[in-house]
């Protein structure tokens, strides 16, 4: 079970975003989510005629790794640790660890 996934509020923990907040937009693969304006490069890009593009530089959202992002606790205010919780019916759930309140997406 993925601790952080698509549509959940993070904030940045390293990096030269370092303290920013946004939403995670994808999970890239296992280990890398991209988040909404988290690690946005400038890319150089060509024309190309046949698809209708023009060159020029364009910015471009950028993964990062999931080590690097911590959940969004709204409650507290600060960034915070997920746990799985298991439920009597057999459903595993997200919790936040300090509280132990379950993470709503």
């Amino acid at each position: 079970m993925n601790k952080i996934r698509k549509g959940d509020q993070v904030i940045v923990l390293t990096g030269r975003d370092k303290g920013k907040r946004g939403v995670v937009a994808a999970r890239v693969d296992e280990d890398r989510v991209t988040v909404d304006g988290i690690n946005v490069v400038k890319k150089h890009v060509k024309p190309n005629p046949m698809k209708g593009t023009t060159g020029g530089v364009v910015e471009k959202t950028m993964p990062i790794h999931q080590s690097n992002v911590a959940i969004y606790n709204s409650a507290s205010g600060k960034a915070d640790r997920v746990g799985i919780k298991l439920l009597a019916d057999g459903k595993k759930v997200r919790v936040f660890k300090s509280s132990g309140e379950e993470i709503k997406v």
